[in-house]
């Protein structure tokens, strides 16, 4: 149980890391391309929203930061 436990301790700190909002930016824009994708863009159009929601979402969540 031991393995379970230091197995899952390691994956959340290595996706989540020291800062949770940075990795939920992930979440959201991979989401979003998702959907786009699935709306029938084409697959470059697709690559370039997401990369672009990726971006603006990581300065946001850098906002906040500095804010505080």
């Amino acid at each position: 149980m031991r393995f379970v436990k230091g197995f899952g301790q390691f994956w959340y700190d290595f996706i989540i890391g020291d800062d949770w909002k940075i990795a939920a930016a992930v979440v959201a824009a991979l989401a979003v391309t998702l959907v786009v994708v699935l709306a029938g863009v084409s697959a470059a159009g697709a690559a370039i929203a997401g990369g672009v929601l990726l971006l603006l979402f990581f300065v946001a969540s850098v906002l906040i930061d500095v804010r505080s």
